[in-house]
């Protein structure tokens, strides 16, 4: 499909924009694929193997998010010539804002593209027998060369299909687990609620709720709120999305569709991690097996010797958390006939290329729009955008894949994603909220909100790691790492306004101040 949709995409407009003429549904689906990636497929189904159902309540933030974009986003976006999210931010505050808010996006989907291929290897390593380190390579080639050759349009209908398969892979997965039980589909169900699987977590709105190691469900809410919002409304990858859209129209029914399918869609993956867990609590001899594979692992790759008494005493020692992430591949590789595994895989892998592809497209636009065009070489022909607009695609390819190599010791590839997704993107959320809501503020209250909320959200992330030095432990962050971003943009966007107000009250006073002085 990317050979195919090559002939289409060899203009800047067509590479960025696909002629501005897709079908809402088409995009919508584009839309819904980016959102899940294997992050949500492998990355939900070992929080809820795991843990519980908390992570889900993330997908019931969606339709609030929908609503602001659908009401006052799209427009925005719509009624610009500009592809480039960005660009709304330097006619509000200047150049400064619209490279800071590139360079944290740039930052953001490296994260996201490594997290996305180190999910999607160990998903295939079992099944391939290949290294992980050589899936990731392989699969980076693979994604940036379709990317490269076909543009945003190669990237939608591709994604539309990875759609299809990730919706029935996800659908016949759940199906075999309920048919697999020993006892029938209502031991599941016994199992899960035991221990209490289908939690969403504490509804306490206590000062103390705050710092708890499992977040409540209102900080998992109001999270989940600010990472959508500052999707739909700032992610070049959605924006870009808008203006392929052949209609205003499309344009909100794309995300629509996308609001409304994704939570479902999770619910389904965690379904598939909660039976999963009910499936090998009932058959020991699988969790054995698990175990043992994921003990085997790490003492490979920390080149250890691997006895029969280590691994015994490693694997007993493993909590549910520590195998939720190789549980589904452990499932689909030993436990599913030819066939049926095969889907399964195609399935994980379709939700990491629907993924990956877009971030690399949307870098790409980004780095012609904003930093070429914008500082370089603002005449640059068809020609010459064509070759940047290629040039940047493997580029960001080859950095996103180094990125995946670097989080193979990561325990939790989705906690990660968080916890980086928080830092890249609370301060430019918070700077363009802060241009939306307060007319007052200019470009050096801009300034001054953004150094603050960025060292905030420092603080916030690096305070909670090991990074931060022993001797000022008391100083750490308490709270629990959800709260990043919340409480990054919430500064940005109240210090600025601020700020706004009573420097323009002050201006005021010292006009009126004159125009007596005159009269």
């Amino acid at each position: 499909m990317g050979c195919w949709f090559a002939r289409k995409s060899g203009k800047p407009e067509g590479f960025m924009a696909a002629g501005r003429s897709l079908p809402g549904w088409a995009v919508g689906l584009s839309i819904f694929g980016t959102y899940v990636s294997s992050i949500g497929f492998l990355g939900n189904t070992g929080k809820a193997y795991g843990g519980t159902w908390n992570s889900w309540v993330f997908g019931l933030s969606l339709p609030i998010a929908a609503v602001i974009a659908v009401r006052w986003f799209i427009p925005l976006y719509r009624g610009s010539s500009e592809v480039s999210a960005y660009y709304h931010l330097e006619k509000r505050f200047g150049p400064w804002a619209r490279t800071y808010a590139l360079v944290c996006y740039l930052m953001s989907q490296l994260a996201r593209i490594g997290t996305i291929l180190y999910l999607v290897a160990l998903a295939l390593s079992p099944l391939t027998g290949w290294d992980i380190k050589t899936i990731i390579l392989v699969t980076g080639v693979l994604v940036t060369a379709y990317t490269l050759l076909g543009g945003i349009e190669a990237v939608i209908w591709t994604d539309v299909v990875q759609s299809f398969v990730l919706i029935a892979g996800a659908f016949l997965c759940a199906g075999l687990i309920l048919t697999g039980m020993p006892e029938g589909s209502g031991q599941l169900f016994e199992i899960a609620k035991e221990n209490g699987k289908f939690s969403l977590g504490s509804f306490s709105l206590s000062p103390g709720s705050f710092t708890l190691p499992q977040p409540t469900f209102w900080i998992v809410l109001i999270y989940g709120v600010f990472i959508n919002i500052q999707n739909f409304g700032i992610d070049q990858s959605f924006v870009q999305r808008y203006a392929t859209a052949k209609s205003d129209r499309a344009a909100k029914s794309s995300v629509w569709l996308a609001a409304l399918l994704f939570p479902v869609m999770s619910a389904l993956f965690f379904f598939i991690g909660t039976g999963l867990f009910s499936l090998y609590e009932a058959n020991p001899e699988m969790l054995n097996e698990v175990r043992t594979q994921v003990v085997v692992t790490q003492l490979a790759q920390d080149g250890l010797t691997a006895t029969n008494d280590l691994i015994a005493a490693k694997a007993a020692a493993l909590s549910a958390a520590e195998v939720g992430d190789k549980v589904l591949p452990h499932f689909i590789v030993n436990k599913l006939p030819i066939g049926l595994a095969g889907l399964l895989i195609a399935a994980i892998f379709a939700a990491a290329m629907s993924s990956m592809d877009t971030s690399l497209n949307s870098s790409a636009t980004l780095y012609l729009c904003d930093i070429h065009k914008r500082y370089f070489r603002p005449e640059a022909g068809d020609r010459e955008s064509m070759r940047i607009l290629h040039g940047a695609t493997l580029i960001v390819g080859i950095a996103g894949t180094l990125t995946a190599l670097a989080m193979l010791r990561v325990k939790s590839a989705l906690d990660a994603w968080w916890n980086l997704q928080g830092i890249f993107t609370g301060g430019m959320l918070g700077l363009f909220l802060l241009g939306l809501i307060s007319r007052k503020a200019r470009n050096p209250h801009a300034i001054i909100s953004v150094v603050v909320g960025a060292l905030l959200i420092l603080w916030l992330s690096l305070s909670k790691t090991g990074l931060w030095p022993d001797r000022i432990s008391g100083w750490a962050n308490p709270l629990h790492s959800f709260m990043t971003i919340i409480l990054g943009t919430s500064s940005i966007v109240l210090l600025g306004a601020l700020v706004g107000h009573f420097a323009d009250k002050r201006t005021g006073s010292s006009e009126r101040r004159e125009d007596q002085n005159v009269k």
